[in-house]
């Protein structure tokens, strides 16, 4: 395991072009393209104002500089650097942008969500659709980039919309059975979209690309509900968080619950749990201690809980954060009232896999895109990966002492970048051909 040098970076805007090749860094109001490879600045550009939000376009070929506070978005060409977009919404303001899949639209959310304005990078050509809903994801596209839909408000009811990507004309439109709709996400494979209600009714609707209701589930009627939902990339599940500190998983046949994972405080008994001291991981598979570690951590184990505020808004209880491994074998979660503990599930036994306790809270955690390999930061000066052969922790060589406070794995799953307040680094990983 390798560590590149030290960069700048602001409110840590930096992503790798979907080709991999690129690195894109905002600092400021500047833009710096850099090589994977080798690092080397291949393109600089300066922007009007400073960034408030960065995207690559789906070919690598654009990016897209979102300037919020000036209502300002501007577009750099990878392939004519002299070339360059500016939009301006002017007064009527601008609080999103975001390519459409081919990457040669922009779609922009004006202020108070009057209107969305999509504009064409070919043509010129400007069209707007009127009534977005403002909720946590008002808007998904389908993974192969065929359609969009759109949640939407009028006359005190939800609708949704159904577009198709090519010519943005309207396939489908419908009322949802939602109080007030949080969110709506598509199956991986685009056949299903599920739709959620506000935390305060849980309700999960399922609904068919032709508008059709496929499903209801509703896991209670009481207190707070839904928190966060994710599909598998199979699309053979469905996983529900719920402010019940309990993750629900349901199937693509029946739309039936199949199993129930709960965060006790107390773990009993489990395949592999593993808990962080000062230095390093320990690792308990059924009572045995692994060689290369000199901790364990007998069963059972006490997971530290934070008592929630309940005379404050959005209490830090129950699951929000649910990430399924690229090969669909596990599914990680983290409950807020255990802000300290990432739990691993294993999806073929449906069963607890891994308990990684930390002596922080988890800032961030995300699967290797290629491997069932889960990498974690606490805002510390250290990288902690786990896999279902043992876990390790890794100090992060850097002067200044360097705290990761966010993480992205790259597309190949060979490296990853390791993002602090103001800074970056970029960690490479050992390839099997290295191993060998």
């Amino acid at each position: 395991m390798n560590f590149s040098e030290v960069f700048k970076q602001s409110n840590q805007l930096c992503k790798v072009s979907p080709d991999g090749k690129y690195l894109a860094t905002c600092v400021q109001y500047r833009l710096v393209v850099r090589d994977v490879s080798t690092l080397q600045i291949m393109h600089l550009y300066t922007c009007l104002d400073q960034i408030s939000h960065m995207e690559w376009s789906s070919d690598s070929l654009f990016i897209l500089c979102a300037m919020y506070k000036r209502g300002l978005v501007q577009v750099w060409s990878l392939e004519q650097p002299d070339w360059h977009c500016k939009i301006d919404e002017g007064s009527i303001g601008l609080v999103s942008s975001r390519w459409s899949p081919d990457g040669r639209h922009i779609l922009n959310t004006t202020e108070f969500h009057l209107r969305i304005t999509v504009w064409s990078l070919c043509t010129k050509a400007v069209s707007y659709i009127k009534y977005p809903k403002a909720c946590q994801k008002g808007i998904d596209f389908s993974r192969d980039g065929s359609y969009m839909a759109l949640a939407e408000r009028r006359d005190c009811k939800d609708f949704v919309s159904i577009f198709v990507c090519d010519d943005w004309h309207l396939l489908r439109h419908f009322e949802t059975e939602t109080q007030d709709l949080a969110g709506l996400e598509w199956s991986p494979n685009g056949c299903v979209l599920a739709v959620w209600d506000s935390c305060l009714e849980y309700k999960v609707l399922l609904y068919s690309l032709d508008g059709r209701l496929l499903s209801t589930y509703s896991a209670y009627e009481w207190s707070l509900g839904v928190k966060s939902v994710s599909w598998s990339p199979s699309s053979q599940f469905l996983a529900i968080g719920s402010y019940d500190e309990k993750v629900r998983i349901i199937n693509h046949i029946t739309w039936k619950k199949i199993a129930q994972f709960q965060h006790p405080a107390t773990v009993e008994s489990t395949k592999a749990v593993s808990i962080e001291s000062s230095n390093q991981f320990c690792l308990i598979i059924n009572s045995l201690l692994l060689p290369h570690l000199d901790e364990i951590c007998s069963l059972p184990v006490q997971v530290p809980v934070v008592k929630p505020d309940p005379d404050r808004a959005n209490p830090k209880i129950g699951v929000s954060v649910l990430a399924f491994s690229s090969n669909n074998h596990y599914l990680a979660t983290k409950n807020d009232n255990m802000a300290s503990v990432v739990w691993v599930w294993n999806m073929q036994m449906m069963s607890l896999q891994a308990v990684l306790e930390q002596t922080s809270a988890v800032r961030c955690f995300q699967w290797d895109p290629c491997h069932p390999r889960l990498a974690l930061c606490t805002g510390n000066t250290k990288l902690y990966l786990w896999s279902p052969g043992g876990c390790v922790a890794v100090q992060v060589p850097t002067e200044g002492g360097f705290q990761v406070h966010s993480l992205n794995w790259h597309c190949s799953g060979n490296s990853l970048i390791l993002l602090g307040k103001e800074q970056l680094c970029l960690c490479y990983m050992e390839t099997d051909e290295e191993d060998k």
